[in-house]
Parts: C-alpha cells; structure tokens; sequence
C-alpha cells in the first residue's frame, strides 16, 4: 500500500479539524495517510512515497526553515505542492504577477529600507492602506493606517509588506473563498469579520460559513488558478482563492496555494476532492 505523510505542524500534530475524514478517504482509495510534523527531525520522509503539505501553520514565522526543509523532502521524494509553488506563494508579492493577468486588489509591495516612501504613495493613491507583511498568514502583523504618524503603525512587524486599500466592502459583503481542486472549482464559503473589523479569520473573531457556488466567483477563481498554473508549469492540485469587491468588481485578494484550511466541517465534499486530485 503506498503511503502519504500529511504535513502539519507541533501545536496540531494530528491534524486540521476533520483529520480523520483525509485519512479515511486516502484509504478508500489504497494509500495510508498519517499526519507528520514538518520540524520533527525524526521522522523519516524519504520512506513515504509523497508528502502532503497541509496544516503547516508556522511556516511564516519559519520561512527560510520551512523552505529548506521543504527542498530535503523534495529531494528524497514527492513534495505536494512542490518547493517551487512554496516560494512562490510564500511571500505576497505574487499577488503583482498575478495583476498582469487577472483582477487584484491594488497591491504595493513595499521594501523594509522603503517604509516611508511606499505608505506614503499608498496613501495618496487610496486615503487609507492596509500593510501587511510579505510573508505572513492569518492576518497576523496587519495593520490599518490613514497617515505616516498614525499611531497603529508601531504595531508593525518585520518588513518587506504590501500595502493595498482597505476594501470597505470586507465589512458589508465579507470575503468570498473558492476551493479549487485540479483547476476546477468545488466549494464556496461566505468569511465575515466582527464588527467595525476587517480581519475574517475566526482568530480574529471572524465567522464563516458555506454558500452556493456562484457562477462570478466560480469564473475568476478558476482563471487565477490557471494563470498560476501557467506561471508555475503546472497546475496546483488544490487552491483556495479568495475574492473581494472593489469598485463594484470582483477582484483576488488572496491565492492561497500552501495550506490552506479545509473547512471539512463545512464543506465535506473538499475531502474527496482533496483525495482525488492529491493521487492524481
């Protein structure tokens, strides 16, 4: 029976919520699954036949760790998605070769010698910036300002950032996630953030919940996947795209290549796509 390690990493080492769905539907298919920590030097990755990136929730606060680790993998055996999409996705500046192809929240990217002069040009395109480190998740290290002394700005995390809009329409229509498994679209979830908040993660006291497909989104979504696709040689075997409205258009916000979380719970037919489009 091949074997497939599952990645995750040491505060959940058994897995995302619904763990055990994964492993059940890798198994109806003849492959056993177990959950690994990706930071466990001790777990042997070249003795299964391909290794899943999945719940690696740190990996941005470990980034040079993660992607060397991830290349040793790749080097003694099948890496999913693949060092390459890592780094690619890995740091937010994907989101400006995206733009070329496919509508996307405006997007500065901003260098850590270049704080000033790229808030500042941030600030007068939009009146008021999101700035968000590079390489980050879970809108950790976000914050909002509406001047270069705004006092939130000492709040700032590490650099390089982008810089974008706040996108007003986060608080009255919510942020819109596509999963996209082999290139085409399988579920849609509704993610909105409290109140007087742009954050939708639940960590952040953010609430979501499952939607119909919709045809708009289902488009654009799968448009960004395939511009990935060109842009990487090959197409990612799951996605989660995420899409806001800006100036009464859908645009991407996110393209979440890494591991993003299945909401299993909600959106139980993710599994069997998962399992499908991993063996393929």
């Amino acid at each position: 029976m091949p074997t497939i390690l599952l990645a995750t990493f040491e505060l959940v080492p058994t897995g995302e919520a619904g763990a055990d769905l994964l492993v059940e539907a890798l198994a109806r298919r003849g492959v056993r699954a177990s959950w690994a920590v990706w930071s466990d030097p001790g777990i042997d990755w070249a003795a299964a036949d391909a290794v899943v990136v999945r719940s690696t929730w740190d990996y941005h606060r470990r980034y040079a760790e993660f992607l060397a680790w991830a290349r040793r993998v790749e080097a003694v055996t099948r890496l999913v998605p693949g060092t390459d999409v890592l780094a690619w996705n890995g740091d937010k500046r994907y989101l400006l070769d995206l733009a070329e192809h496919v509508p996307v929240v405006p997007t500065r990217s901003v260098e850590a010698d270049g704080l000033v002069a790229g808030l500042a040009a941030g600030l007068a395109d939009h009146g008021s910036v999101v700035i968000k480190p590079r390489v980050g998740a879970s809108g950790v290290g976000l914050v909002v300002a509406g001047a270069l002394d705004d006092h939130r700005l000492a709040t700032l995390t590490a650099g390089p950032w982008i810089v974008q809009p706040v996108v007003g329409s986060v608080r009255t229509e919510g942020e819109t996630s596509v999963y996209v498994f082999g290139g085409a679209a399988v579920s849609q979830l509704r993610k909105t953030p409290p109140a007087a908040g742009i954050r939708v993660q639940e960590e952040h006291g953010g609430t979501t919940a499952a939607v119909d497909l919709d045809p708009d989104a289902v488009s654009l979504a799968e448009r960004t996947v395939a511009v990935a696709a060109k842009l990487l040689g090959r197409t990612p075997s799951y996605a989660r795209v995420d899409l806001l409205r800006w100036e009464g258009d859908l645009v991407v916000s996110e393209l979440e290549l890494i591991e993003p979380g299945l909401y299993l719970d909600l959106a139980p037919q993710n599994v069997e796509a998962f399992a499908a489009h991993v063996l393929d």
